[in-house]
């Protein structure tokens, strides 16, 4: 009780409540916030640490920049979500921060699709020397679906090493409750992450991380795919068990 009440205290304020809305359209750092709000460093920065603080945002690092998103689990995680939905988007001050938003997200998009354009030789390349994708992807279907109805129920958390563009977490968003992608380059993130906002996967976060120090706990994910990323590996063998693994 104490804790749902935490989370409606700290909600119950203009400028959380718009921070909450921006943040469950997107993964955005405070720089890129104080932008849309038009508010100092020091207010969105308290604002942000109390909306944490009630389980109602999620914050993580990547690199020397902080990003802040809708709670995804949590006890307020839920909380958090339904606030957002009773919010009319066609208010005025939230419209205006969502169009606001829009020109920071194209920014982004533009950026990161100038570095997948500087590099898409490399990915062609990479690409063309593994099985088709369609048939890699139809495999993988396949062995998630007879996992499912072997299990009677939905995999809950998806993890997705080295996950590039963000295909994988496409390919399996509406097949999970949660899905994540770890990633060691920022570039390719800030691509991925565009990605999937862009086609509003709501369930799906990237992180950075690498392969060999992941930030979670042994056993926390139900799925894991490590797809295209073994030849980058200084040691493949560390990820290969049996072929029935996979």
């Amino acid at each position: 009780m104490e804790y749902l009440l935490q989370g409606l205290r700290a909600a119950g304020e203009e400028t959380r409540m718009r921070l909450l809305v921006l943040c469950a359209h997107a993964e955005l750092t405070v720089s890129e916030l104080i932008q849309i709000l038009g508010q100092s460093q020091p207010r969105v920065s308290r604002h942000l640490k109390l909306l944490c603080e009630a389980g109602l945002l999620d914050r993580f690092q990547e690199g020397s920049w902080v990003y802040y998103r809708l709670a995804s689990k949590g006890d307020n995680a839920l909380l958090a979500r339904y606030l957002v939905d009773l919010t009319e988007e066609n208010d005025a001050v939230i419209s205006r921060d969502l169009e606001r938003l829009d020109s920071v997200r194209q920014a982004r998009n533009d950026a990161a699709l100038e570095y997948f354009k500087q590099n898409a030789s490399r990915w062609n390349e990479i690409r063309s020397l593994h099985v088709d994708d369609a048939i890699v992807e139809k495999v993988l279907r396949r062995r998630v679906q007879e996992h499912t109805r072997k299990n009677g129920s939905a995999i809950a958390d998806f993890l997705d090493i080295g996950t590039g563009t963000g295909r994988m977490l496409e390919l399996f968003c509406n097949q999970v409750e949660h899905a994540t992608g770890v990633d060691n380059s920022r570039e390719m993130l800030s691509y991925a992450r565009a990605s999937i906002e862009e086609k509003g996967l709501r369930k799906c976060q990237v992180r950075l991380a690498d392969m060999y120090t992941l930030p979670f706990a042994n056993q926390s994910y139900d799925l894991i795919v490590v797809h295209q990323v073994l030849h980058y590996s200084d040691r493949p063998r560390s990820y290969w068990k049996r072929p029935s693994d996979f």
